[in-house]
């Protein structure tokens, strides 16, 4: 049995809010119950797992999105990796995450360290009626993404790192190997992988922001939310000071859950007119952004991307970023087709890119799984029959563990978003596990209630969403339930008055 999760982005506390240990101990419970349904066979008969494998697929520990960038001019993600002190900045934001996310790293470090238990099965292949019960292993592999592809880095001084984040989180990784960002970079992964019949990965390299060729290496991406997203809410607060009203600076610091990220300025446009009812403020606001974004344009990184190509990423970024350069009509649905064309793709999906891997064409894997997007799917990709066999191939998306606000349909204005805390994992059997059955994939969202203003935090630790999952404690009667403590979020900023 294979899980994958990924899109976590846990970050080290200086930006925003993340999910809290109780999406964890979510998990924990799925995957027990997960576990148990795999130990039922096709021919009806118990038989417990020995092993369960958890694929971490990217953008789990979040080193990009933390303002310790910004508290030193000589630092950043594109910096040398052989620098001191771009090693001792990436170590101290690691170890940001680990501290702030400690109660959440436990429960992973339990799963691995015999948190699945099973029952044994007796002599008639049912589960054995006794309160003994056996450890399943579990191997947690991590893969990088775009966020976290510091660990990838080789080198004594990152091998320490990695040592430090296999602990923590309770890994299979070997700490002296930097983590995969290909399957083909581990052989005990790929194994896995076509064990499960499963060709995974995060799906940045479709990504022309977030990957430039080489996972090793910095891309614009880093260099917006860095430069851009990480500075704006401080800047504004600064400059602003009390004469914004609270839900007006909160809804600002919820930029980074925007997807995709280029439609910042349209969130901002959005939030400022439902919280801000003075022009002029709403006018200084826009000022602040623009200034940053001209700054932005103007970094050093950023300009070595600037060709004799009118066409390029950072010409149009200049001509997306900026609210002096909106034009009068179709700002969203113009910056929406931008990201999309970027790819060469007419929606957000990632569906098309599965047709071209190369497990996918030659058969050999039925499920194709990337990250990076934050929006779970589940697409058909092809049904072929040869030789009375049927292999049915599949495309999806792992989604992410976090509030996301997204664009709506009906939008005359074009600003509208409608936020959800969402949740995803999908699981993928081997030979006759669950009955024979390939996969299970399960995606909760909950949405917002009416009473917290989607620029407001409110603890929702209270109240419980209960909704229907096909799993073992569903058979067993045994009602699952998804809780909004999974997503209670950090206290609020204090505000400078």
């Amino acid at each position: 049995m294979l899980v994958i999760i990924s899109d976590l982005h846990l970050t080290d506390g200086t930006s925003g809010a993340t999910i809290s240990s109780g999406a964890f101990e979510v998990f924990a419970e799925r995957l027990q119950d997960l576990a148990c349904a795999a130990s039922y066979r096709v021919d009806g008969s118990y038989r417990p797992v020995e092993e369960v494998d958890v694929l971490l697929l990217g953008d789990v520990l979040d080193v990009i999105r933390s303002t310790r960038w910004l508290t030193r001019k000589d630092v950043r993600p594109w910096t040398d990796a052989n620098r001191p002190e771009f090693v001792e900045m990436v170590t101290q934001i690691t170890a940001g995450i680990l501290k702030q996310n400690e109660e959440s790293f436990a429960v992973l470090r339990r799963l691995s360290e015999g948190g699945v238990a099973l029952a044994p099965a007796d002599k008639l292949g049912r589960p054995a009626a006794t309160r003994e019960q056996y450890p399943v292993k579990v191997n947690i592999h991590y893969m990088v993404g775009n966020h976290d592809w510091f660990y990838r880095l080789p080198g004594p001084s990152f091998d320490l790192l990695r040592q430090s984040v296999v602990r923590h989180l309770g890994l299979a990784n070997r700490p002296d190997q930097p983590f995969p960002h290909d399957p083909h970079e581990s052989e005990t992964l790929l194994e896995t992988m076509r064990r499960h019949k499963v060709f995974a990965r995060h799906g940045d390299i479709y990504d022309p922001f977030n990957f430039e060729g080489d996972r090793n290496v910095s891309s614009l991406g880093d260099a917006i939310v860095v430069e851009l997203l990480n500075r704006f809410p401080a800047v504004v607060e600064e400059e602003m000071g009390a004469d914004l009203p609270d839900a007006a600076f909160y809804g600002l610091r919820e930029i980074d859950n925007v997807r995709p990220l280029l439609l910042v300025p349209v969130w901002i446009d959005g939030i400022l007119e439902r919280t801000c009812a003075f022009p002029e403020l709403r006018k200084r606001v826009k000022l602040i952004w623009d200034r940053l974004a001209d700054q932005f344009l103007e970094n050093a990184f950023v300009r070595e991307r600037d060709t004799w190509n009118p066409n390029d990423l950072v010409d149009n970024l200049q001509r997306v970023l900026k609210f002096s350069k909106r034009i009068s009509v179709g700002w969203a649905a113009s910056l929406l087709s931008y990201v999309n064309g970027l790819r060469g793709q007419d929606s957000e999906s990632y569906a098309n890119h599965a047709l071209a891997e190369q497990d996918f064409r030659n058969r050999r894997a039925k499920h194709i799984v990337y990250g990076h997007t934050h929006y779970a799917e589940s697409v058909p990709l092809d049904a072929s029959y040869a030789e009375g066999y049927v292999l049915n191939q599949n495309y999806f998306n792992s989604g992410t563990w976090r509030r996301v606000h997204r664009q709506t349909t009906l939008a005359p204005s074009e600003h509208e978003f409608l936020p959800s805390d969402v949740m995803t994992y999908l699981t993928f059997f081997q030979a006759d596990e669950r009955k024979g059955r390939p996969y299970e994939t399960w995606s909760g969202t909950l949405g917002i209630s009416p009473a917290e203003s989607v620029v407001r935090r409110v603890d929702l630790a209270e109240d419980a969403l209960r909704g229907r999952h096909v799993s073992t404690s569903a058979l067993q009667g045994r009602a699952p339930h998804f809780s909004t403590a999974a997503f209670k979020p950090a206290a609020a900023p204090t505000r400078r008055k």
